[in-house]
């Protein structure tokens, strides 16, 4: 920022530019954690299998390993804030490309406007964090950054209640029971498709809009445009004569570390809809409301985080005890079974164990990263885009969950489904594993290499 301006100036521009960045962040969790309701719509409405609806996430979260290192690059030759503006604007193309998607129900363009959601939001990623860290105190980085990431995971509270709202009218909850009795056939059946389908086309619309508009609003803002020249320069304080960033083995398992993490929440938040479909509750009823009931223990586990770390827990031993309570929690989902009434909804007890993984997961993340990027001096920048790249975890993970439901011989998609979450037991276990170990290697040689705890 400007050095001559005044302090109350100064002020201003840090509350302006922490308002714009707080509504970049709760953009990022609007767009994300919707897709969780989006799986089991496009389900419905484009006739899926469950393999072909968890491409929703897979197209959405595979724009990060396409762009994480391009997006740098971009930043770095126009600009962070003409960036920003880039990403708001893919963004909404990809939001406008519901509307063709929906008229013409066809579920490729819908993928294809996910990717470009999923490409906004990867440049957007990249541009944000760096931002928080430099409109203010260097030392009070880390208080932005929870005040930003609070929006985050607020916004994946109310995502899909605002997504259920808006799309989902009375009339068709009682379209969405028909369809789903059986009661259309033929051209009755496509018909019925067709008028729930299009429930997204004005919402889209309208998002579309907002993200252009926002745009611009973000190029002429009061945002000070970054130097990357001498952002790349502080970092390289702790160089050494190593010459690449697979040279660092905490960053590589790090990123491996994300890919499982990331995976791993995906599936808690993705599947829990047809999970409670399983049990008897609808789409149309009160399914949609549980991953609002899972990024709210998130929540929760956010701001015990901010609360706790690291005046009362050191963040390395928040990621071991996080990591271990979602391993716990993996085997309760699997093996535990019983009816349960809660809120009033019958369901079975493993579906509330899936709820509470929201809690560790919150910190998994803020856990791996500091650890992951500790000492790559000049490499900093693009450890942090590889980094980012292990964000497609997100994609993959749900469709190796989604293959074996698919795949599994058993009676019902309930018994299908609980075996199927046995791919989150590896998620966790190499998390300790990185949590314990994996951080503190130094070098691939044969002879231990570790830094100290």
């Amino acid at each position: 920022m400007n050095n001559t301006t005044s302090p109350a100036a100064d002020k201003r521009t840090t509350v302006y530019s922490m308002i714009i960045l707080a509504t970049l962040f709760f953009i990022f969790g609007l767009v994300s954690w919707v897709n969780t309701i989006l799986i089991p719509y496009f389900k419905l409405t484009c006739e899926l299998t469950v393999f072909q609806s968890y491409l929703v996430t897979f197209a959405f979260f595979i724009a990060y390993l396409v762009m994480a290192i391009p997006s740098s690059f971009l930043l770095n030759k126009v600009g962070y804030k003409r960036g920003i503006m880039y990403g708001l604007w893919t963004m909404a193309l990809g939001a406008l490309l519901f509307v063709p998607a929906a008229y013409f129900r066809t579920y490729q363009i819908f993928l294809t406007g996910l990717f470009l959601l999923g490409i906004g939001l990867a440049i957007l990623q990249s541009a944000a964090n760096p931002y928080v860290t430099i409109i203010g105190p260097r030392e009070s980085a880390a208080k932005r950054l929870s005040i930003v990431g609070t929006g985050n995971k607020l916004a994946g509270i109310l995502a899909n209640l605002i997504f259920a709202a808006v799309v989902i009218k009375e009339s068709d909850k009682v379209l969405m029971q028909q369809i789903k009795q059986g009661a259309f056939s033929g051209p009755e059946l496509e018909n019925a498709l067709d008028t729930l389908i299009r429930g997204v086309m004005l919402p889209y619309a309208i998002l579309a809009v907002l993200l252009f508009v926002f745009g611009i609003v973000v190029r002429y803002s009061v945002l000070p445009e970054l130097d990357t020249k001498t952002m790349n320069k502080s970092a390289e304080d702790e160089t050494d004569n190593r010459t690449s960033i697979f040279q660092y083995p905490a960053l590589i398992l790090g990123a491996v570390a994300i890919f499982f993490h990331v995976g791993s929440q995906m599936i808690s938040l993705a599947t829990i809809i047809d999970f409670a479909g399983s049990m008897g509750l609808g789409l149309e009823g009160t399914a949609k409301n549980f991953p609002s009931f899972t990024m709210t223990f998130t929540f929760l586990g956010y701001l015990s985080g901010i609360v706790l770390i690291p005046k009362y827990l050191k963040q390395r031993k928040a990621l071991l005890l996080c990591s271990s309570l979602g391993l716990i929690l993996s085997f309760l989902t699997i093996f535990a079974s019983g009816q349960i009434n809660i809120l009033g909804m019958n369901t079975d007890i493993s579906i509330w164990f899936l709820v509470l993984m929201g809690f560790p997961n919150a910190l998994i993340y803020t856990g791996i990263w500091p650890l992951a990027i500790n000492g790559l001096g000049r490499f900093t920048n693009l450890g942090s885009s590889f980094l980012v790249m292990a964000l497609c975890g997100s994609a993959i993970i749900p469709l190796v969950f989604s293959y074996f439901v698919d795949a599994s011989t058993a009676a019902t998609t309930f018994e299908a489904m609980k075996s199927a979450y046995w791919v989150l037991v590896p998620c966790f276990t190499y998390l300790l594993f990185y949590a314990t170990i994996g951080y503190k290697i130094k070098s691939w040689s044969r002879k231990p290499s570790v830094s100290k705890s």
